[in-house]
């Protein structure tokens, strides 16, 4: 069954408790290499969230999600769908920045399994908190954290899925896909798919 809320604190009541929580969090080892968390942000009431993977490069030195170049794909893509990303909660899957250490680079590696679930709680929490009506995971990674099994894009995309608290969840891709996509034509249409998934989302969440 999809996400049961087992794990969630019922002491952190707000988004300041929950970041100061978050900057203390020892469940996997990934807090050891990043430069620092990286909360979720946006309206303490938003009635859309949007969940990524996890913070890139910049978005570790900024300490802000979606910052970098898949920041400013997400940017673009919620204009077009007639979203205003101030009154979106934003945040990602895993907190912490995982990446390999390639010279003075540090490039990005998808979070595996165990720490997508000890990470798991934040994302539970902010929902809690939040009590958005829709949910967007960017992502197989945020797929998986907000549904809590592993999840194939294509089979679930443009279909709402009831979470077990009643909220609406859309999956779609992660817009750092877009920029890896080299025929223009192909990307082009994978990016109108994209807003369409986002306008949709935008769409349940005023019907809610």
């Amino acid at each position: 069954m999809a996400d049961l809320f087992e794990a969630s604190d019922d002491e952190i009541t707000s988004l300041k408790a929950l970041r100061e929580a978050e900057e203390t969090c020892r469940r996997c080892d990934l807090y050891k290499y990043a430069t620092q968390v990286v909360p979720g942000i946006g309206p303490a009431h938003a009635s859309l969230m949007l969940v990524g993977e996890q913070p890139g490069n910049d978005e570790d030195l900024a300490g802000a999600p979606f910052v970098g170049p898949a920041g400013r794909m997400l940017d673009r893509a919620l204009d077009e769908a007639g979203i205003d990303r101030k009154k979106t909660f934003v945040t990602n899957a895993v907190k912490h920045f995982k990446f390999e250490q390639r010279g003075k680079r540090r490039l990005h590696k998808r979070p595996d399994p165990n720490e997508i679930d000890a990470c798991r709680i934040w994302q539970q929490i902010e929902r809690r908190l939040i009590r958005p009506k829709v949910v967007v995971a960017l992502g197989a990674t945020a797929a998986r954290s907000l549904l809590g099994r592993v999840t194939t894009i294509s089979k679930v995309r443009g279909a709402p899925v009831k979470l077990a608290d009643g909220t609406n969840c859309l999956v779609t891709i992660h817009p750092s896909y877009l920029l890896r996509i080299l025929d223009e034509a192909d990307a082009a249409a994978e990016y109108k798919r994209f807003v369409a998934d986002l306008k949709q989302a935008g769409k349940l969440a005023l019907a809610a």
